[in-house]
């Protein structure tokens, strides 16, 4: 794939540094995994499910546990959790009636990197 003509100099330089174009757009992820990132990133974008997420980073708890951390409506927490278990961020277990939400290590570990990252986050 050619370069445009009108690039800088030293911009064109850093590409055939890097083996050329081609080169760096092989390293672009796929469609897919590119699909998958926007989706984790789409779940961590709300406030409400963050919330969600440090309280199971510290407990477990019951959806009207979760309800009553979040003050929703059990159909505005459900569309929520949807979210963030389709992101592979939350998990849960049967027992009885019911379900048990907890972290997947994958979203301790993307709690444990929010809390890295923002540097002020207080008990």
């Amino acid at each position: 794939m050619p370069l445009p003509d009108n690039i800088p100099a030293d911009m064109e330089r850093e590409i055939n540094e890097k083996g050329g174009i081609e080169s760096i757009i092989s390293n672009i992820p796929d469609e897919k995994s590119l699909e998958k990132m926007a989706g984790i990133h789409q779940a961590l974008s709300d406030s409400i499910r963050l919330k969600i997420m440090f309280f199971l980073h510290e407990q477990r708890a019951c959806v009207c546990l979760l309800r009553q951390i979040t003050s929703l409506a059990y159909s505005k927490l459900s569309y929520h959790l949807k979210i963030l278990r389709a992101a592979d961020l939350i998990t849960y277990e049967k027992n009885g009636n019911y379900a048990i939400y907890s972290l997947t290590d994958f979203g301790r570990f993307c709690v444990e990197k929010c809390v890295t990252a923002s540097g002020n986050y207080k008990r």
